[in-house]
């Protein structure tokens, strides 16, 4: 009789779980816009969610910690005139964040430490490039303030926040609307899926494909595609009869697939998050009210099914959390924030563990928030994988740290003088030197305020001046 022999791995008995209800955040009227991206994203500090908004588009921001019923007047970040459609916190400032919308513009906004009393409604910065709605947002992983953004009009444009300038746009290598866009781990290839059923591989900085696979899933319906820790790429979309499906290819020979897996028949989208220092992929299906789970290895069949985190509530989205933002303590491997119509509930994957010590095969050195290179460096054609940290005493994110921005003057071509720091011209940054001008302002308006009751004032005291001297 032959024993059947299962496969080595630490992560087998991964399991998730709940957070009981009062760590969930509650009373959030999260956006009902046909869109398929996450609609949350999340980094140690704060928990942002797009949100219902009348007039425009909004997405709200909490701090982690701040659980339980949300207040109907907490603030939001309102600023775009269409739906948000998807959001992404800068990977090297824990503040910063980007917005995408309907209304054709991407917005960068630096968020307070303090919860704020009023909206947020001046973004650092408004980019402004696409001709139709934006839908992608994705930070570059290791250069400082390089943002790329992906639209209705098919083009991919990768900006330097910093400055407010365009740094490439690749306006002609899809024939169709866009439906993910990854980076590799140092950020010198992006994955890209399209509408017309093609996997792309691209060098932005060439502006061309080096590799393409025409129906790497042959159904009609979105595919999505992220990069692995070995450099192949994980799908997954729809088979011709519209089962859900999972593939592995490698770039490099994109004849056959490294492994294919059919899953489940069912409409929604299958959103991958994956950890690469773990080498697992979960898959988060809109709509689904599951999260499976696969590790990918160098061994057959490749891509391994772990466990089925289930639920009876749907998910309208999901927030991934950075690992440097998991509590190492609990071996926690993962935490997902998952987004019901009203609210929003961290589910915790653990991998068991029966001692208190530090984890280190867990927990390798991870991306931390320093970035690798500046932006100019990055277009330059320098590469340079993350910058590391070790999570052996846990993860403490800095203090508040301004986005500067510094709009070169298109009028002036001469090369700008001085040091090289991003400020505004009288040296402050520019969101402080925003402030001081709107307080200017509002006292401007309080001056000439005082000085029109001044004037009522003394036309009042002259009529009453002269009807008290023809009593007289």
């Amino acid at each position: 009789m032959s024993r059947r022999v299962v496969r080595q791995s630490k992560f087998r008995h991964v399991f998730g779980q709940a957070a009981k209800a009062d760590q969930t955040y509650e009373d959030i009227r999260v956006s009902k816009v046909t869109w398929d991206s996450a609609f949350c994203a999340v980094n140690p500090k704060f928990l942002a969610i797009i949100v219902e908004a009348g007039g425009g588009g909004a997405f709200i921001v909490l701090p982690l910690a701040k659980t339980g019923r949300v207040d109907k007047n907490h603030p939001l970040v309102t600023g775009h005139t269409g739906p948000v459609l998807d959001i992404d916190w800068c990977p090297h400032n824990d503040n910063v964040i980007a917005s995408a919308s309907d209304d054709t513009t991407v917005m960068v906004w630096q968020i307070p430490d303090y919860t704020p009393v009023r909206n947020i409604t001046e973004p650092v910065i408004t980019l402004e490039g696409h001709s139709k709605r934006v839908g992608i947002l994705s930070w570059h992983p290791t250069a400082r303030n390089v943002l790329l953004s992906a639209g209705g009009d098919n083009v991919i444009i990768i900006w330097n926040v910093g400055t407010g300038e365009v740094l490439l746009s690749l306006d002609d290598l899809h024939p169709d609307v866009i439906h993910s866009v990854c980076w590799n781990s140092n950020g010198s290839l992006l994955a890209t899926t399209c509408k017309d059923k093609t996997l792309r591989i691209v060098d932005p900085r060439k502006g061309r494909v080096v590799a393409e696979r025409f129906a790497a899933h042959e159904g009609m319906r979105p595919m999505r595609a992220v990069f692995t820790r070995l450099g192949h790429i994980f799908t997954t979309g729809f088979t011709r009869m519209s089962q859900r499906e999972l593939g592995l290819w490698d770039p490099n020979n994109f004849e056959e697939p490294v492994a294919l897996q059919e899953m489940d028949t069912s409409n929604g989208v299958l959103l991958p998050f994956y950890d690469p220092d773990s080498s697992i992929v979960y898959l988060c299906g809109k709509g689904d009210s599951s999260i499976r789970y696969f590790e990918i290895t160098e061994e057959p069949p490749f891509v391994h099914y772990l466990n089925t985190f289930s639920s009876k509530e749907p998910q309208r989205g999901m927030g991934f959390m950075p690992k440097r933002g998991l509590d190492v303590s609990k071996c926690e491997i993962a935490r997902f924030y998952k987004l019901h119509e009203r609210k929003c509930e961290p589910i915790v994957m653990t991998v068991p563990r029966k001692s208190d010590l530090f984890q280190d095969d867990l927990y390798p050195d991870t991306p931390g928030p320093e970035p690798a290179l500046e932006a100019d460096e990055w277009l330059s054609g320098q590469d340079a994988e993350p910058v590391l940290i070790s999570l052996k005493d846990g993860y403490v994110p800095p203090k508040h740290r301004e986005l500067r921005v510094t709009k070169s003057n298109i009028l002036d071509v001469r090369p700008p003088a001085g040091p090289r720091r991003s400020q505004s011209a009288s040296g402050a940054p520019l969101s402080q030197q925003h402030t001081l001008e709107t307080l200017l302002e509002e006292v401007k308006a309080l001056r000439e305020r005082v000085q029109a009751q001044d004037e009522r004032i003394t036309a009042l005291e002259n009529m009453l001046c002269e009807l008290v001297d023809g009593t007289d």
